[in-house]
């Protein structure tokens, strides 16, 4: 990859990452957002994650979140490495559908996983994110 800076400002261009870079970003990293539309309004939450298989999974509970990312079609999700001392940083979104987690194997599947999530309350419901388009950005250093 090779780092190309605008000249007229002196910062590095963005560079296009590669759908193996965005999954290799993604595995690393367990906290990201997950955004829904509800009733055709935008929302966004923060969430814990895992991947598997070039999939995301996300523990959550019953309600909104839950209920918004699984009936209302498609959802977007992103995650992000930002030093902004030094002003980098590489983000992935990945757009797709979600739907629940039902089936035993499945679940045995997804607690495997050991999404951790740092928010407190009952959460046993997983949410499974199938990619249709993955997209990462970095702004190197400079």
């Amino acid at each position: 990859m090779s780092r190309e800076t605008d000249v007229s400002q002196g910062r590095p261009t963005i560079q296009e990452l590669t759908e193996d870079e965005c999954w290799q970003l993604l595995a690393a990293k367990t906290v990201g957002r997950l955004a829904v539309s509800i009733k055709n309004k935008p929302d966004i939450f923060p969430v814990n994650y895992r991947v598997d298989n070039r999939t995301v999974v996300i523990k959550t509970a019953p309600g909104l979140k839950l209920a918004a990312s699984t009936l209302g079609g498609a959802v977007a999700f992103e995650a992000d490495d930002i030093d902004e001392a030094a002003r980098t940083a590489v983000s992935v979104v990945i757009r797709g559908t979600a739907t629940e987690i039902e089936r035993l194997d499945e679940l045995l599947d997804a607690e495997d996983l050991t999404v951790e999530p740092w928010a407190g309350g009952s959460k046993n419901r997983y949410v499974r994110i199938e990619p249709d388009h993955v997209t990462g950005r970095r702004i190197p250093h400079r």
